[in-house]
């Protein structure tokens, strides 16, 4: 049977923009449906716009290989495209000895990532890089760096448009259905919403992974991972930005901690925290600026009293609850789910923006087969 699209992608975010791109690369038709009135409104506009070296995570899991891989491709990309990026890189700061041990495990966990460049530094090398830096020890990771989210998501439209394809916004998917002969029937646009039909679907609409597999006739109710909101707010300083590069304390548990950047304006900004949500809540109280000052403090004793000013927040769609293990990104195929032509995206969360192109390579080759 003839169908109206070969592809349709669930959210115009970093990663399902890549998915669209991969996939109209391949000469396939690709539609994207995106829910708000314009590309990346969710996880992909809310966050540190940091580039990960891929230090952290598991060797052999998902996030280390995507990380890693996707960060390669994401520099290529950010000049192939001339979309604004620095390559600042960053320092996993122990503020006194009894933290050495926990950057070192990070050093090996890097290492055996293959993870390039990294460098073993004393605090004197430290300071001399950075001075004002707390450090008794650190790692330094050259690869890490910042760029233009939004810029890199309007280049992904690009190609995807480029290649004959479409990216919709303003149009929430509605439902789902497996067509008998194979492919789907999709329903989107809210009241008075259309359908048409795809031979394959792929959904990664971030914080709403879980609502919109849900939606989707056949995908067995247990195989939905459960899902939480993990909110972070951010704080910015009035005044120089005091350091050049990303300086990263040891991570918290379930999430990387309370950072700091110099953005691409040149101003410094910390965070996020993490704190467990009901739902989408992106305010910022004020009054954690208290325990922002103390938590900073550790690594930036010259931090001014009352130079930070509340910033923005976003949610990360974590598959763990607080005390709970930090699972690995979770893409499910047929194999997992029984649906054929279907691959859909569970937590999604950091490093899922340097991971995105991989994440999009990785969900066209599970999906086209020559």
């Amino acid at each position: 049977m003839s169908f109206d699209f070969d592809a349709v992608v669930v959210g115009a975010g970093a990663v399902g923009l890549a998915c669209g791109r991969s996939l109209a690369a391949r000469g396939l038709s690709v539609l994207v449906l995106e829910k708000e009135p314009h590309i990346g409104q969710g996880v992909s506009s809310r966050n540190s716009e940091v580039i990960h070296g891929g230090l952290y995570y598991p060797t052999g899991s998902l996030k280390a290989r995507f990380c890693v891989q996707g960060r390669r491709q994401l520099y290529a990309f950010l000049d192939s495209h001339k979309v604004d990026y620095r390559r600042c890189g960053k320092l996993v700061v122990a503020t006194d000895e009894a933290e050495v041990p926990r950057i070192e495990a990070i050093f090996e966990q890097a290492t055996a990532n293959e993870v390039e460049n990294l460098e073993h530094l004393t605090g004197a090398q430290v300071r001399a890089l950075e001075p004002g830096l707390n450090a008794h020890a650190a790692i330094l990771s050259p690869e890490s760096g910042v760029f233009d989210s939004h810029g890199y998501m309007l280049a992904l439209q690009g190609e995807i448009e480029d290649a004959g394809g479409s990216v919709v916004i303003s149009t929430p998917f509605e439902r789902a259905e497996p067509l008998p002969g194979g492919g789907f029937a999709v329903t989107a646009g809210g009241e008075g919403g259309a359908t048409l039909t795809a031979r394959l679907l792929v959904t990664a609409p971030g914080l709403a992974a879980q609502d919109v597999a849900g939606r989707i006739a056949g995908y067995p109710v247990e195989r939905i991972p459960a899902g939480h909101f993990g909110k972070g707010v951010y704080f910015r300083l009035t005044g120089k930005a005091p350091f050049e590069r990303l300086i990263y304390p040891p991570p918290i548990p379930g999430a990387l901690g309370t950072h700091y950047r110099k953005d691409l304006g040149g101003q410094a900004v910390f965070g996020p925290d993490l704190e467990y949500v009901g739902g989408e809540d992106y305010s910022v109280d004020p009054a954690k600026a208290a325990e922002f000052e103390h938590y900073i403090r550790r690594f930036w004793p010259g931090l001014p009293q009352g130079a930070l000013t509340p910033d923005y927040a976003g949610v990360r769609p974590k598959l763990h609850g607080p005390g709970e293990p930090q699972p690995d990104f979770q893409l499910h195929g047929r194999d997992v789910h029984g649906v054929d032509g279907l691959l859909a995206l569970f937590g999604i969360e950091s490093p899922g923006l340097t991971s995105s192109l991989a994440i999009g390579e990785a969900a066209a080759e599970g999906l086209v087969h020559d």
